[in-house]
Formats: C-alpha cells, structure tokens, sequence
C-alpha cells in the first residue's frame, strides 16, 4: 500500500525564460499558502543576481523560497545535489502543512523531478577534470566526445559532442567510481501527485521581453556585478560566470568586445536558449496545462490548482 506522502502534491509551474513565471508563481504561492522551490540552475550562486533575474529581497519575504543563494560561485551545484535539496525541500514544506511550488525553466531539472531520477552524487574531481579539459584541448570536444563513445556508448549517445562541460563530467564520474556513466542513473515513481502548469506566450513576445530584460539588467548594474565578483576572485573560467550576460560581460572588461556587442551577443545567445528550452516544454506535451500570459491567468491557474487539490 502507498504511504499517505506518497499523495501529497507537488504543483510546478514551467515556461520558457522571461515568460514571467517569477510573479506568477509568487501570486500563485500566496493565494494557496504555498512556498517555492527554484528549479532554475542560474539561481544558486550568491552575488549573482542581476545576470540571472532573481527573484528580489521583497519578493522573497512575501513568499519563502528554497534554493536561491544556497552556494558561492566556485561552489558548482551539479544535478544530483539539486535533487536532494530539492526533495529535502519539498519534504519539509509538506510537513509544514504548506504546498510545495517548483517553479523554473531548467528543462532537465524538472524532468529529473518528475520523473524520479536517481543520480549518483559523485563529488567533483578538480584534477581529474583539468587533465581532460587539458585532451580536449588537444583533441577538440569532438574526439573527447568519440573517447566517451568508447568507454560508455548510451551516455555519449545522449550527449551533443561540442558540449564539453558534459562529456568531461561523465568521463569524469565513469574514471572516478570505474563504471559506466548510464548505468548510474535510474529511476523510481515520483512520490507526489503532480500537477504541472504552463505559462506561454507567443515567440515574438517572449523575445522582445527579453530584449527589454537585458537592457534592464545593464541598466541595473550587470557590468558593475560581474567586475565586483571578478574582484573577489573568482575565475572567469568558473561555469556559473559562463552563463549568459556574465561571459558576454567578461569580454566587454576585457576589452574583447564593445558594450554594443555585448547586447547584441546576448540577444542571440537567448534565443537560441529560448528555443533549446522549447524542446523541454513542448506546447502538445498532455502532462502540462498550458495557461496563456495574461490578466487572467492567475485566476485560470488557481481555479485549475483547487479543482486539482480536491480532485482523488
């Protein structure tokens, strides 16, 4: 027989960037006494807030949020740590008599919720990593990618080859425990029931909000954030500072690029990300229901919320 926490219900709220789930969610948490989760993978680093639209100190005290500002930039939060915190996370809320919100638009992340993941937290080799950061700089991310197809074909298959960070973390975890990369990870049921919301609006929206979100972030102080973390030491190098706005930054202060480029940089790179995000959230996917962006759509989603609450 299921275990009564096996019916608690987990709501999550999805969309593609700049979509606006932030408000959204935050309205949603407060009509329903709820509490959020980020499941947005930008969010995590501290003094990082303008280059990844955090959510602000004011509202955060209008509803509690889980996740953010939980790890210094040199300090990389890998998928499986994720997972822990976030089902520590939801745990607790839960016990709190409350209704846990995961409201983000890191694609894998909520899949690996959803889906009930099991991911092997193998810690981080820094050495290990170096030295085949170092091959791929003699064999191209291509030929480490071929050299990951050797020892470990189902998880090269699920790899793009140019994406190196991943190619090296799977080398690195297969070299460091001695076993396949895709034999690690499994699944088990979600221990939830869940109920997966989504906030849409047209492309052409989508983009233009976020080209009036990048200038108001450099408006906002964005070269000013990335120079006071360069400042403080942490290494341009470091994944979260290749994230986009900071790497395009990090050109500009050091003379790579104008400010102009940065812009226009940035644009691109956002869209390309919006579509890469499309591919996660997809508008015929039957698991998600679909809300379009508008005055009513927070109406819409707590009446579709309650009925699901009530719902067996």
């Amino acid at each position: 027989m299921p275990s009564i926490d096996t019916k608690k219900p987990l709501i999550i709220i999805v969309g593609l960037t700049a979509v606006g789930k932030t408000e959204i969610s935050i309205h949603l948490a407060e009509g329903l006494n709820g509490e959020i989760i980020s499941a947005d993978s930008r969010l995590y680093y501290r003094g990082m807030d303008i280059g990844t639209a955090k959510p602000s100190a004011s509202d955060r005290e209008r509803v509690p949020h889980h996740l953010i500002d939980v790890a210094d930039p040199d300090q990389v939060w890998s998928l499986a740590k994720f997972l822990r915190a976030a089902r520590q996370s939801i745990r607790e809320i839960h016990a709190r008599g409350r209704l846990p919100f995961l409201v983000g638009g890191t694609g894998q992340y909520i899949r690996a919720i959803v889906e009930g993941w099991q991911v092997p937290e193998v810690h981080p080799h820094p050495q290990l990593r170096a030295i085949l950061e170092a091959w791929a700089g003699d064999v191209g991310p291509e030929g480490l990618h071929a050299r990951l197809a050797i020892l470990d074909p189902k998880a090269a298959a699920k790899i793009d080859p140019p994406n190196l960070r991943r190619t090296v973390r799977a080398l690195e975890v297969i070299l460091t425990t001695g076993k396949p990369f895709s034999t690690q990870k499994g699944r088990r049921p979600c221990p939830h029931r869940l109920f997966q919301l989504g906030l849409r609006r047209p492309r052409t929206e989508i983009y233009a909000r976020v080209d009036a979100r990048i200038q108001a972030m450099l408006d906002a102080g964005l070269v000013d954030e990335t120079q006071k973390l360069l400042d403080q030491g942490y290494s341009p190098k470091l994944p979260p500072l290749s994230a986009i706005g900071y790497r395009q930054v990090i050109k500009y202060l050091n003379d790579e690029i104008t400010l102009d480029e940065v812009v226009t940089q940035m644009k691109r790179i956002t869209r390309r990300f919006v579509r890469h995000q499309a591919n996660w959230f997809k508008d015929d996917d039957p698991n998600i229901h679909w809300v379009d962006a508008g005055p009513d759509a927070v109406d819409k989603m707590v009446t579709s919320i309650r009925v699901f609450l009530n719902s067996d």
